[in-house]
């Protein structure tokens, strides 16, 4: 199974735990992590990523990123059919950074896209070619509270 989180969902454990769902969705990305250290789930990288995790202002977030992103064994580069898609998505509301993401998990064939921000997932909702099976991974390692949706294959 190949997972694509984005930037919110890796440091989401790095948030202050003043709220049941930030600690939810915490246990639930530290969870992925370590199912993708024992090579139950991979883990995918991309170019955006890692420029994101770089751009860090604070030191442990950006080294969490960063190891977290190392975990990966694949980094999928940004071409011109992933800014094409990207601008289609972008035109239901979605944030560019975050429609790359999109276009990024699916050019890399992800499983899952993973990350806990629910307006994204709103405007995701609204892009007919963007079918989300349902609004979170239904294992035993994920919480109901982290936003992960299936990504189709186009």
């Amino acid at each position: 199974m190949k997972i694509y989180l984005d930037l919110c969902a890796i440091q989401r454990p790095l948030d202050t735990s003043n709220q049941i769902r930030i600690v939810l969705e915490s246990e639930a990305v530290l969870g992925i992590i370590a199912f993708c250290d024992i090579g139950q789930v991979e883990l995918l990288s991309s170019e955006a990523l890692l420029y994101e995790g770089e751009q860090s202002s604070l030191p442990v977030r950006k080294e969490h990123t960063l190891a977290v992103l190392a975990k990966a064994k694949n980094i999928i580069n940004i071409s011109e059919k992933e800014k094409f898609r990207a601008e289609e998505i972008m035109k239901v509301g979605v944030k560019p950074l975050d429609a790359l993401h999109i276009a990024l998990a699916e050019s890399g064939n992800a499983d899952y896209f993973c990350n806990c921000d629910d307006k994204l997932l709103r405007n995701a909702k609204k892009f007919k070619d963007f079918v989300l099976v349902s609004k979170w991974l239904n294992k035993s390692f994920v919480t109901r509270s982290i936003l992960c949706d299936k990504v189709p294959h186009i």
